[in-house]
């Protein structure tokens, strides 16, 4: 019990640190607390303004359904400096029965950037999704994600961009002797 306890302190801890201080790390954060506080034999903690009701699972709608066919689904910048701006273009295709409508395309954090296409794409078109990552303040290995809604089902489909972003000289480091 200490340990699954120890567990989700340290989860909801490296949560909080690697968080981008945006709404839905707020509500993993309540929802983190509030199982801690089920675990701990207590009932949960005081719902928040940003935790939510939980949903009940959605069920695949019924008719034609368009279909997300990625090129690739990851793309890896490979090593880049701090500071660095880079972008991708993911390609896809809609191999489905229904034109396919982008809802929403969120980046993990500010720092990753999706242009989702504003307009339909029919049955057997193609679309593109330009993602940019600005890696200013963000050193070392860099996994981020960007979430795709749409009408296709799942609703959702996590598209992934990583790099190994060289530190900038100056950075956390001390220069010159320690006296």
């Amino acid at each position: 019990m200490r340990g699954l306890k120890l567990s989700l302190f340290v989860g909801l801890l490296a949560l909080v640190t690697a968080a981008c201080g945006n709404k839905d790390a707020e509500k993993r954060i309540a929802e983190l607390e509030n199982r801690l506080a089920e675990i701990e034999g207590g009932s949960p903690a005081t719902p928040t303004a940003t935790a939510t009701p939980a949903a009940e699972p959605e069920t695949k709608p019924e008719g034609p359904l368009p279909v997300f066919e990625f090129e690739q689904e990851e793309y890896d910048f490979g090593t880049i400096n701090e500071g660095d701006e880079v972008e991708y273009t993911f390609k896809f295709k809609n191999v489905g029965e229904a034109p396919l409508i982008i809802q929403s395309a969120r980046g993990s954090c500010g720092c990753t950037v999706p242009n989702p296409p504003k307009e339909p794409i029919g049955v057997g078109e193609t679309g593109e999704m330009l993602v940019k990552f600005n890696s200013k303040g963000k050193p070392n290995m860099q996994n981020k994600t960007v979430t795709v809604t749409a009408n296709t089902w799942p609703k959702t489909t996590t598209l992934r961009i990583k790099a190994m972003v060289i530190p900038a000289a100056g950075g956390d480091q001390a220069s010159g002797p320690v006296k």
